[in-house]
């Protein structure tokens, strides 16, 4: 007996997530906002999922050929693990979202279809999460390698400025601390509570010396 629900127009989605930028996720939804809620249900992400395209299919097996052909093309591209000696294949790739949508055009366009692809602007609210992503991110790496007024060649002594208030300033120290209005802390922590950011953010980004970033003195020195 035929099944009819094979036959339920549905779309094949391309999916991206900030907490996740290097991937996206590719598959096959009869409603794609349900989809969504489900995957956004869980609380261990800290972004949600967004949709970057669509394309409209009438087989909901259609998205296995679209991991066929990705797959062939390069299969070190699939996120795949091992979990309790079982491999886990997952609709997650290693590429850009533009990458992906270019392979649905071109099937699209093999197939005549193109008025079927659709691709999605980013609402206000989701670029804004992107950004913070991003900006997280470039944070990370930046706290990756500590910051040392003494590697820097800046002095005991010396007045840094406040990036976004010039008339903000903190005297140095210690190698790695300030003191402002009349308390000692790191670059960090006066960076945070003058930003009113609550994640965790490299200081050096957010101060001048003589007019110049720190973090420009750090990468101009090479330390």
């Amino acid at each position: 007996m035929d099944n009819k629900n094979d036959n339920k127009n549905g779309v094949i989605y391309i999916l991206t997530n900030p907490s996740f930028p290097d991937y996206v996720k590719i598959g096959y939804a009869d409603d794609i906002d349900k989809r969504l809620k489900q995957l956004n249900r869980s609380e261990c992400i800290p972004y949600a999922f967004r949709i970057y395209a669509t394309y409209e299919v009438s087989s909901r097996l259609s998205d296995l050929k679209i991991h066929s052909i990705i797959d062939r093309l390069n299969p070190n591209l699939r996120a795949v693990e091992s979990f309790n000696g079982k491999q886990r294949v997952r609709e997650f790739y290693a590429m850009s979202p533009e990458d992906a949508y270019l392979i649905l055009e071109a099937i699209a366009e093999i197939h005549g279809c193109v008025d079927k692809l659709k691709r999605v602007a980013p609402s206000e609210e989701e670029q804004v999460a992107e950004r913070e992503a991003q900006e997280i991110d470039s944070e990370s790496t930046e706290r990756a390698t500590n910051f040392s007024f003494s590697a820097c060649q800046i002095p005991l002594g010396a007045k840094i400025e406040f990036g976004e208030n010039p008339n903000i300033t903190a005297t140095v120290v210690g190698d790695r601390s300030v003191e402002y209005n009349g308390e000692t802390m790191s670059l960090t922590a006066l960076a945070k509570l003058l930003t009113g950011k609550q994640y965790s953010i490299a200081g050096p980004k957010f101060f001048k010396y003589k007019g110049e970033w720190l973090n420009d003195i750090r990468h101009r020195i090479g330390v």
